[in-house]
């Protein structure tokens, strides 16, 4: 009897016959036992459920902030202080070239920034004791603060100092290279955020809004963020709308500059009615499904919201309950007498 087999074995046994060729009484003998005992399926109650849209890129993934420190002079480097995964503040000593390059002017900008101060401070002491004019006191500290601008200018050219604070992500050199003049050294970031940007067709950007939620993963790591800036205007060489990006980096897990896989959720429904695409059949222009009601296959006409992958939400035609045919639909027709198989 049909009880004793399972859906998928009855399945094999319909297209066995037909794959064979058996005589008409054998097919009619299947068609008596599914009018008898029913056509057999398996069914799922309709629950909400959340479906998600998304639209997916690849990405450079980089620091929320980013600075290179570059060379002022082209020289040896002499010392190096960091090395790639060190935090530095701002203006922390990251590199050191000889101090006698002549070039840099460091021992001439030190002896007129010495002057100059000494200078300043005598003028400073006779104006409060009234024995110089006023213009005499400003022109020793103009003199003064051009001294010490060219000072800490020659400073910079011999100490290569961090831009910003932040990792250093990378170093370009080693110690005792050559290095020539506005050759980049360092790069710092701060990563506890991340950033990207990707780039959208004309199709695809009309979808897309600020604040929408967003991740990216990287191998099996996956960090969130959302969209936070989106172009009005199409870029010509890139033939694309860019949208930027942000993500929180808890633990600075990820690092800067890796190529990740970015998906931007475009729609969220946490209460849709979803069913599979093959679960569906279109008469005409009019999609349906097979629910079953009282021991019967009814044909239900559904209307279809968004769809995504292999599912469609359902915004018509399906509520909470219903028992949506899943397996063996395609032996239905409206008011067949249907069989549940567990």
């Amino acid at each position: 009897m049909l009880k004793n087999y399972s859906l998928m074995l009855v399945l094999a046994l319909v297209a066995f016959l037909a794959s064979c060729g058996r005589n008409e009484k054998e097919a009619s003998s299947i068609e008596q036992i599914y009018a008898e005992e029913g056509v057999p399926v398996k069914v799922q109650p309709m629950q909400p459920q959340l479906f998600v849209k998304e639209l997916s890129y690849n990405a450079t993934l980089t620091g929320i902030k980013e600075s290179s420190a570059h060379a002022y002079v082209g020289d040896q480097v002499e010392k190096i202080y960091v090395k790639v995964g060190d935090y530095v503040n701002k203006d922390n000593v990251l590199l050191t070239f000889p101090m006698d390059n002549p070039n840099a002017q460091y021992y001439q900008a030190k002896v007129a920034f010495d002057n100059a101060k000494q200078s300043y401070e005598r003028m400073e002491n006779l104006f409060q004791k009234g024995g110089i004019s006023k213009q005499q006191r400003d022109n020793a500290k103009t003199n003064y603060e051009v001294a010490k601008a060219n000072w800490d200018a020659a400073q910079q050219t011999v100490r290569v100092r961090a831009p910003i604070s932040g990792y250093v992500t990378k170093v370009n050199v080693r110690e005792s290279d050559y290095i020539k003049r506005d050759e980049e050294l360092f790069t710092i970031s701060q990563i506890d955020k991340m950033k990207a940007k990707v780039w959208v067709t004309d199709k695809e950007v009309v979808e897309i809004k600020k604040g929408q939620p967003a991740y990216a993963i990287w191998n099996t790591v996956r960090i969130d963020g959302n969209v936070v800036e989106v172009d009005m205007a199409l870029n010509q060489q890139k033939q694309a709308f860019g949208v930027d990006v942000e993500f929180d980096n808890p633990n600075k897990i990820l690092k800067s500059v890796i190529i990740v896989d970015v998906f931007i959720q475009t729609y969220t429904n946490s209460d849709a009615l979803v069913v599979r695409m093959k679960d569906l059949f279109k008469d005409n222009e009019q999609y349906y499904v097979y629910v079953v009601d009282e021991g019967k296959a009814v044909k239900r006409s559904v209307k279809l919201g968004l769809s995504y992958k292999l599912d469609s939400e359902v915004i018509e035609g399906l509520k909470v309950g219903d028992q949506l045919v899943r397996e063996g639909q395609m032996l239905l027709k409206d008011g067949a007498k249907v069989k549940i198989i567990e």
